[in-house]
């Protein structure tokens, strides 16, 4: 303070200036070399499985029927088999927080901890935030609100330890007899859907969670339920790759 009272103006400015550039350059070499200590970590833990093990790290098992307790059997594949992953059904945010927290206890390796949680925690946790269905979202005209939207999601989600959302849907909704869309979609316009879906990963993405499209390959123009059945779908592949397949594209 002192030594600036002393300074002209544009010495202030360009003290600040050099003060900032080099605060800057701090912060993008600490973020260097995070990086790298996490890659040598990675590749040490890696180097460590056997084969039995690297193949369970790519395995995520159901942490819960929705509504019900936690399964038990949870907690041998963790501490038994090594599994990768949970992911979460509907149930109660404290409760999930301390199961984690327990079966993180468990695991040689921090699990990778998933949800499906479309419009926001509130799909699957009670007393947690619910935000529009996506087909509200797709009728809106400021998609920067989709954007924010995904951004509080995603700082919802980190703060529960949770670190991949099974959303957006970018299903198009093109079938009105769809049993399972629905609502779920921002509509029936491929370049909204596009749009809004990767403003809405964005968001999420921009607090360091991992987004999901789904459900690839399109599941907007089906009669059936792929939760209980098989669809088919018998469209030209010019209509899918211009139609379904465009906002995965």
């Amino acid at each position: 303070m002192i030594i600036f009272r002393k300074l002209s103006k544009n010495k202030i400015v360009l003290a600040v200036f050099f003060v900032t550039v080099f605060a800057f350059q701090m912060t993008a070499q600490y973020i260097q070399e995070s990086h790298l200590q996490e890659e040598i970590w990675i590749d040490s833990i890696y180097n460590s499985l056997n084969l039995e093990e690297r193949i369970a790290q790519l395995i995520f098992v159901r942490a819960n029927y929705s509504g019900k307790p936690y399964l038990n059997s949870v907690d041998t594949l963790i501490s038994k088999y090594n599994i990768g992953g949970v992911v979460f059904f509907k149930g109660d945010p404290v409760a999930q927080v301390i199961k984690t927290n327990y079966w993180n206890s468990l695991s040689k390796i921090p699990l990778f901890v998933a949800i499906d949680a479309e419009w926001g925690l509130g799909m699957r946790l009670k007393n947690s935030i619910s935000y529009p269905l996506q087909m509200t979202l797709g009728a809106i005209s400021n998609n920067n609100l989709i954007y924010r939207m995904g951004q509080q999601i995603g700082e919802q989600c980190k703060r529960m330890g949770i670190h991949i959302n099974f959303a957006p849907v970018v299903d198009v909704n093109s079938n009105p007899k769809n049993p399972v869309i629905g609502m779920r979609s921002f509509g029936q316009n491929p370049n909204i859907v596009a749009e809004k879906g990767n403003l809405y990963m964005l968001g999420m993405q921009s607090k360091g969670l991992i987004a999901c499209a789904k459900h690839f390959p399109g599941h907007g123009n089906t009669y059936k339920d792929s939760h209980t059945d098989l669809p088919v779908v018998t469209s030209s592949r010019n209509i899918l790759n211009n139609h379904d397949l465009y906002p995965f594209q």
